[in-house]
């Protein structure tokens, strides 16, 4: 008798059924001298939580399926009012687990009105090696508001030892200030993430990245100050202002010395600490 072994096929598509998809959205209005989060929806494992802070309202966005694995869907959707101030964070560091096929999607939509304050600083996005990511932010904002924004990438379990990361992770950014275009990113890496990251010219042995963004009247005004802020900072950083933005880049081979670099960066430019989740 001859046997003939054929290999396991992973599946060119996984059912959608075994998918996670989650929606979150939310209007804030400010009331007096508080911002309140109204007509919150909330479905598949996304849920939003608002603890009492001192000023404003913070919003921490919490995942409860413990991660993002190839094929799930995170739709956020967010309205702030004119005058009303937000701070949006997420209770820990978001895991994207290794895919078999269809890359996972998260989608922010973020709309800020008149003389309105947002910050958003999710914790770091954590890259599993296989994992596949497109993300997309949008965020429109009206011509006296401000938007204070924060993203970190790691590439790789580096506690567990997964120091080479293959996979795809594609990240776009579209930012509008008064309907018209201000700032637009488009990032991609494929394959071997952290061959390409050991390149010179790309991230010299980087095993994570941050990008920090201010937009507001006064955003130019603030650069010299947030250089000041970095100047001791352990890892390679950047900073330059223009068009009523000030923008930050941040890259380490450690990712511990970039959130230290990142949360000293946070304490100086908010004037107070990190948000409470991120201790």
């Amino acid at each position: 008798m001859i046997v003939t072994q054929v290999p396991a096929q992973v599946p060119a598509h996984v059912p959608a059924y075994v998918r996670a998809v989650g929606q979150l959205r939310a209007d804030f209005q400010a009331t007096g001298a508080r911002t309140q989060a109204m007509n919150i929806f909330e479905t598949g494992g996304l849920r939003l939580r608002c603890p009492k802070v001192a000023q404003g309202c913070e919003g921490v966005l919490i995942n409860s399926g413990g991660g993002v694995a190839g094929g799930d869907k995170c739709s956020y959707d967010f309205d702030v009012g004119p005058q009303a101030q937000v701070t949006f964070t997420t209770q820990s560091a978001e895991k994207i687990y290794r895919a078999q096929s269809n890359a996972a999607e998260v989608d922010v939509a973020l709309r800020i009105g008149a003389h309105a304050a947002v910050e958003w600083l999710p914790q770091e996005t954590i890259l599993f090696s296989g994992a596949r990511l497109n993300r997309r932010l949008d965020m429109d904002l009206e011509e006296s508001s401000s938007l204070t924004m924060l993203e970190s990438v790691i590439y790789g379990r580096m506690a567990m030892g997964e120091t080479e990361v293959s996979g795809s992770f594609r990240d776009r950014w579209r930012i509008r200030r008064g309907r018209r275009l201000l700032f637009a990113e488009d990032m991609r890496l494929d394959g071997d993430m952290t061959g390409a990251l050991d390149r010179p010219a790309v991230g010299d042995g980087a095993r994570s990245n941050a990008t920090f963004l201010h937009v507001a009247p006064d955003a130019e005004q603030r650069l010299e100050a947030i250089r000041a802020s970095l100047t001791d900072a352990p890892c390679e950083w950047g900073a330059s202002a223009w068009n009523g933005m000030a923008l930050v880049r941040l890259i380490s081979p450690s990712p511990e010395k970039m959130r230290a670099a990142i949360v000293s960066l946070l304490q100086s430019f908010r004037g107070r600490d990190a948000p409470r989740v991120w201790q």
